[in-house]
């Protein structure tokens, strides 16, 4: 069940430009947060802005009870919560929405993230881990800098190949060039999990369509209630899709075979 809470944060650095990473104390929130699920922040104290935001839960440390958010300053309400200090609190309502289903039996998982659509695929990529689940994670970022999640992934003993627009590290391209280097080993993954930019996400889905993957996909949308009552976030998955869903709360993790072309600001 989701809570409303002003939580104490125990950490919280800069990474790289614009990157931060917050850690926040709260036994109820570790307990039930699953990978893919999201939280919703009020940056403020007062109603400005009026929207909270939306963020990926990035990583949960049961043992200090703490929840990890991984983000990027675009505005003036992340910017506000990129000057939170040790001695602040932060207004947390989650953790929401669906996230990822994991596998039942042992075997291996291919994990696809662009740029800060990592952000849920390192909590993610734990949960599988801890499943006994061999792991591979391709990870595309603007530049070594800024792929700031590599050490997670290396500290947790999980594979991780990277690409980097710049070439500043592993492969110089996008991510989606790494897959053709998979070539027939996919037939080894028994699943895949995709988050990133629209256009990396349907260049995966369509590699994942051609070779009969099971996928599972997190999409962004403007979200505001974060519970499904305010329709923001509503949307056709296909363009012949009948029905709306709504991505906070239907998703926002989705099953590739109920997904069209993704676009917009996902």
């Amino acid at each position: 069940m989701p809570s409303l809470e002003k939580a104490p944060v125990v950490f919280h650095r800069r990474l790289s430009e614009n990157i931060y990473l917050l850690e926040y104390f709260s036994p109820a929130m570790a307990r039930e947060a699953r990978p893919g699920q999201f939280v919703n922040v009020r940056v403020g104290e007062s109603n400005d802005p009026f929207l909270r935001r939306p963020i990926s839960i990035h990583d949960v440390n049961m043992e200090t009870e703490c929840v990890s958010l991984l983000y990027k300053v675009v505005g003036r309400g992340t910017e506000m919560m990129s000057r939170l200090g040790l001695n602040d609190s932060i207004d947390i309502m989650g953790p929401l929405g669906n996230g990822f289903s994991l596998p039942d039996k042992a075997g291996r998982v291919l994990l696809v993230g662009g740029g800060m659509g990592i952000a849920p695929l390192t909590f993610l990529a734990r949960a599988l881990k801890s499943r006994a689940l061999e792991t591979t994670v391709l990870y595309g970022a603007e530049s070594l800098e800024k792929a700031v999640a590599l050490n997670f992934f290396r500290d947790h003993g999980i594979e991780c190949r990277l690409a980097t627009f710049d070439g500043s590290g592993g492969h110089k391209g996008l991510v989606t060039a790494l897959l053709d280097e998979i070539g027939s080993a996919h037939r080894l993954f028994q699943k895949l999990y995709c988050c990133g930019p629209a256009a990396m996400m349907n260049l995966v889905a369509e590699w994942a369509h051609l070779n009969s993957m099971e996928a599972e996909f997190s999409l962004e949308e403007h979200m505001a209630c974060g519970v499904g009552a305010c329709l923001g976030c509503a949307c056709k998955l296909k363009s012949d899709d009948e029905n709306y869903v709504k991505v906070c709360k239907d998703g926002p993790v989705f099953n590739l075979n109920r997904l069209g072309e993704m676009e917009g600001n996902r």
